[in-house]
């Protein structure tokens, strides 16, 4: 949380490459700043980029953040494919606007001090089976919200997948049961899965065993 914290408060925009599950977390918790009602005149650009073969990770990610959080979400990034020409123009522009708004708020340069950050994004989640069965995964609350919760649930599935701690917690108690409203849920199956289909979900050369089981 605190390394994240710090790459958002220090940049001036961030680039996204394709990825995984560790790559949709981190997204989302770009996302779950962005989304606070304190930040939404704050600019900050956000770009989703890589080569042809990216497109389909991106329109995948896309299609979840859309169908969970919903157009508002959305419209805080650019997805551009194959063209780093474009992706340096958007942020340039994007970077000129971070500058001209920290002028013109007397705000560092150097340092977002701005920018709104809640608790539940600052403090460490920690995914047990308690934790990740209770998350709040449904639409009953501010988007905001909606997308730290989200990005809690990934970051289970990212301590479950391939770090040490979650590995032992597995094989000790089992999966992690996520549960949730339907409208969020069966998406969250659906993105996961392509990105067992795409081997997004495992290290290299070890076939991979879901450390998660999506009740909808």
């Amino acid at each position: 949380e605190k390394r994240l914290e710090a790459f958002v408060r220090l940049g001036h925009g961030i680039i996204v490459f394709p990825g995984g599950a560790g790559t949709t977390e981190e997204i989302l918790y770009i996302l779950g700043i962005l989304l606070h009602p304190d930040n939404k005149d704050i600019p900050f650009p956000l770009v989703f980029t890589g080569p042809a073969t990216s497109a389909e990770y991106f329109d995948l990610v896309d299609k979840f953040i859309g169908e969970t959080i919903g157009a508002e979400a959305q419209s805080h990034y650019k997805i551009i494919i194959n063209d780093p020409e474009a992706v340096a123009r958007e942020m340039v522009e994007g970077i000129r606007k971070v500058r001209d708004f920290r002028k013109q708020t007397d705000d560092a340069y150097n340092f977002n001090w701005q920018l709104k950050i809640s608790p539940d994004l600052q403090q460490p989640f920690i995914p047990t089976h308690e934790n990740m069965r209770n998350l709040e995964l449904h639409k009953n609350q501010p988007n905001h919200l909606l997308a730290a919760n989200l990005r809690r649930a990934f970051s289970g599935i990212v301590a479950g997948n391939v770090k040490e701690e979650g590995i032992r917690t597995i094989e000790e108690f089992g999966l992690f049961e996520l549960h949730g409203d339907p409208e969020i849920m069966y998406p969250v199956d659906e993105l996961l899965t392509s990105f067992t289909q795409q081997s997004r979900m495992k290290l290299p050369g070890r076939e991979y065993k879901p450390c998660y089981k999506v009740i909808k």
